[in-house]
């Protein structure tokens, strides 16, 4: 029978045509084939893995077995050893420090990217934030102008840094998709997230703007907003149960969501079935973003 022959299926008395594709597509078996191919040949940059529960390393473990070959950068000796353990699982050619603070540090990442990818460069994730702990307490009208700066320093311009030296190695590769992590509290105020919402409407700016100066080369500049999902980061956040809490009460779905949630989320912004999305904001909080109280 050939693969677009229809197969009924009864559910308590009430028939259901699907096509075999879509029989095969809820078994898992097509939908898993497809999926496991859908970026191979692809190489990718990962900025912001942590340790296991971190939202990049919830993506790049979905890019990696799908096909991807990707690179990673960490943050101090504190966490190398984690995420070189991580990077080794899923085959990672290239792991190296990052300081995005720094334009000669993210020129040498980048470099080494060259190298190891001949050149080419396909997939970035971009997962980097950054505020003063005693800044995501108490007011938000305290905040030092040091510390303000620097949230919007590694939180939103490591992004404009990194996408200025991943455009060549895009180019040369005939396009590529760039992905940010930002938050509702970037648009609305969340009590106790501060700096951090003024950093991350900053950054959604850039996402629209990055958009605009890449597309003419086929790049393309996405944005996820994720519900609040327990990661080390968000430990540093006061108030994060009441935050998730509140979530899971007022959001339609009423669920939890999960570093995988938001994994699952990037790899279609991420995948050539988003080829025409770009300078976007896809929202993976439950719904909570469409409700008024």
């Amino acid at each position: 029978m050939p693969l677009e022959a229809p197969v009924t299926i009864a559910t308590e008395g009430m028939g259901a045509r699907i096509c075999r594709a879509c029989a095969a597509v809820r078994s898992g078996g097509l939908y898993a084939r497809a999926v496991a191919g859908a970026f191979e040949g692809k190489r990718g940059l990962v900025l912001g893995v942590a340790n296991r529960r971190s939202i990049a390393w919830a993506i790049a473990k979905r890019l990696a077995e799908a096909g991807a070959e990707l690179a990673f950068t960490y943050q101090g000796e504190r966490i190398e050893q984690n995420v070189r353990e991580l990077a080794e699982s899923v085959s990672s050619p290239l792991v190296t420090e990052c300081d995005v603070r720094s334009d000669e540090d993210v020129a040498r990442v980048f470099e080494e990217v060259g190298r190891t990818f001949a050149g080419g460069l396909d997939l970035l994730v971009h997962s980097v934030a950054f505020a003063a702990a005693e800044d995501l307490e108490g007011r938000f009208t305290d905040t030092p102008r040091d510390r303000f700066w620097l949230a919007v320093e590694v939180s939103a311009y490591s992004l404009v840094a990194c996408a200025r030296a991943a455009e060549p190695l895009m180019e040369a590769s005939g396009g590529g998709a760039m992905l940010t992590m930002t938050y509702l509290g970037g648009e609305r105020a969340v009590p106790h997230y501060n700096v951090m919402g003024v950093a991350k409407a900053t950054l959604d700016a850039s996402v629209r703007y990055l958009a605009w100066d890449l597309g003419q080369k086929s790049i393309r500049v996405n944005a996820i907003s994720a519900g609040p999902v327990r990661t080390l980061a968000a430990r540093s956040i006061a108030g994060f149960p009441t935050m998730e809490a509140i979530v899971e009460e007022r959001s339609p779905l009423h669920r939890h969501v999960e570093a995988d949630d938001v994994g699952a989320a990037a790899a279609y912004l991420l995948s050539d079935d988003a080829r025409n999305v770009t300078g976007t904001t896809l929202y993976v909080d439950s719904g909570y973003h469409a409700m008024g109280m």
